[in-house]
């Protein structure tokens, strides 16, 4: 069990029975105390040591005076607490150091009450300040982050991609709230940041939680927060997602998981647009964006008694369905080339400009495209992932093996052999018919999915492109 650690003081007194009377003081009231005699001494000990917790010090000292000592400790720390004591006629002495940055000053003689008060006030103002430095560097840290992962927007460019990014385009700028389906892997944590980035709160956080991956009581307190002495284990109040995420988004992903428990406080974030923290009485208003995400059929939960009905409709205002990678064949080369630009590798496929660098062979290019990716875009991006690492790939600097059909996961590469060319029909008498009438019948045959189509036919896929155009085949 770990010890349970005190919080550490620097009394700075030249008086050595003043000095001994304080350590005895603080120490009956839980601190760890220790004690400098000068100015010099306390600033020494502090260069050498480190920060303390809190230094009490008089203002009148040998040497360097508190205000001396008042800067080394702040130059430790700039949240530092120091509370200067003064004699009397030392007032603008003691503004001063207020204005130095002192927590506080006492003029002698003070009751030992009110040094302790004001001790245990600066170390709770101090322990404030670091959690909201820590909140902040946090959220500079997600906005690193969902930068980052922005840099390039959503990949796709097939019919059903461009409808659905067309969508979430088109209610970003709104308040509304927006419930994003599809199968897992998809994409939707994706969809909900580059909603955000396109929306009016772009400068506030975009703060995620995924619900299914926490227990009520836990999950309650991380949206909600909880005030001291809540539960067992609640040492000090605790700011909820809903406060930490506001002026920006919460992204509420796996909605579908939540509790009713859960649901019911929901609601009333939704309707109020305040939160009652666990623990507490009174309500908080809340100023943020929802986006919430469930792969469940959130319409047959409701008819099951599974998910309130209420709040269901609360949240899908603006529904979006992300299509599975399989209903969008023609995006998985666009897909596999940005993981590999994202990997160092732009240009590598197949078809790309580093041609005497391509990692994958054409038919193990073609064995990827023609995959129906269960997992989505999640499953392909492990797979080449895997792939790069096994080959030899390594962060763009280092060539590796080339990655051939055996070399696939065998799910992949036990896709059923393309039909041959022994068994089309037979063809019409002219050879622009017979090239345009083969091209269509492949690319029935092959539900559109142009990559697949191309190694049929023996052709590049820019080749196929072109016929499709000058001969103005309509794909699907």
């Amino acid at each position: 069990m770990a010890k349970e650690r005190h919080p550490k003081v620097l009394i700075v007194e030249d008086e050595p029975s003043v000095r001994e009377a304080l350590s005895v003081l603080f120490k009956r009231n839980g601190f760890e105390v220790e004690g400098c005699e000068s100015g010099d001494r306390a600033i020494g000990r502090l260069s050498e040591q480190g920060p303390v917790d809190l230094v009490v010090t008089d203002l009148r000292l040998p040497g360097q005076d508190g205000i001396a000592v008042l800067k080394a400790a702040r130059a430790q720390d700039p949240l530092a607490k120091v509370i200067v004591v003064t004699a009397q006629g030392d007032e603008d002495f003691a503004m001063k150091a207020c204005n130095e940055g002192a927590f506080r000053y006492l003029k002698k003689p003070y009751k030992n009450q009110e040094l302790i008060l004001n001790a245990r006030q600066a170390l709770e103002m101090h322990e404030l300040e670091e959690k909201n430095v820590k909140l902040a560097r946090e959220n500079q840290a997600l906005q690193r982050k969902v930068g980052d992962a922005m840099k390039v927007e959503p990949v796709g460019a097939s019919e059903a991609f461009r409808e659905v990014l067309g969508v979430a385009e088109q209610v970003a700028p709104a308040e509304s709230t927006v419930l994003l389906g599809g199968e897992s892997g998809t994409g939707k944590e994706l969809f909900a940041r580059y909603i955000h980035l396109k929306s009016k709160r772009v400068g506030g956080p975009f703060v995620p939680i995924n619900c299914g991956a926490l227990p009520e009581p836990l999950l309650e307190s991380e949206l909600f927060g909880h005030v001291k002495g809540a539960f067992t284990g609640a040492i000090r109040d605790k700011e909820g997602l809903f406060t930490v995420a506001a002026g920006g988004t919460l992204f509420l992903d796996e909605i579908g998981d939540t509790t009713p428990a859960i649901q019911v406080k929901l609601l009333r974030v939704l309707q109020e647009r305040e939160i009652i923290p666990v623990g507490a009485t009174e309500a908080v208003p809340v100023d943020v964006r929802i986006l919430a995400a469930t792969n469940k059929d959130l319409d047959k939960e409701v008819e099951r008694g599974a998910f309130r009905q209420d709040l269901y409709y609360r949240l899908n205002v603006i529904p979006i369905v992300i299509p599975p990678l399989r209903s969008r064949r023609d995006d998985i080369p666009l897909l596999l080339e940005h993981v590999l630009a994202r990997a160092g590798y732009a240009g590598s496929m197949p078809g790309g400009n580093r041609s005497q660098d391509q990692i994958f062979t054409e038919r193990s290019f073609q064995a990827l495209c023609a995959y129906d990716w269960p997992g989505n875009v999640r499953e392909l991006e492990n797979v080449v992932e895997r792939l790069l690492v096994l080959a030899g790939w390594v962060e763009g600097k280092e060539r590796g093996k080339q990655i051939d059909l055996p070399e696939l996961p065998e799910k992949i590469r036990e896709k059923p052999e393309a039909t041959l060319v022994s068994d089309m029909p037979a063809p019409t008498p002219t050879m622009e018919t017979i090239e345009q009438a083969y091209i269509k019948w492949v690319l029935t045959k092959t539900e559109g999915n142009k990559a697949r189509a191309a190694e049929i036919l023996g052709i590049d896929p820019s080749t196929l492109y072109r016929k499709i155009d000058r001969y103005d085949i309509k794909t699907a």
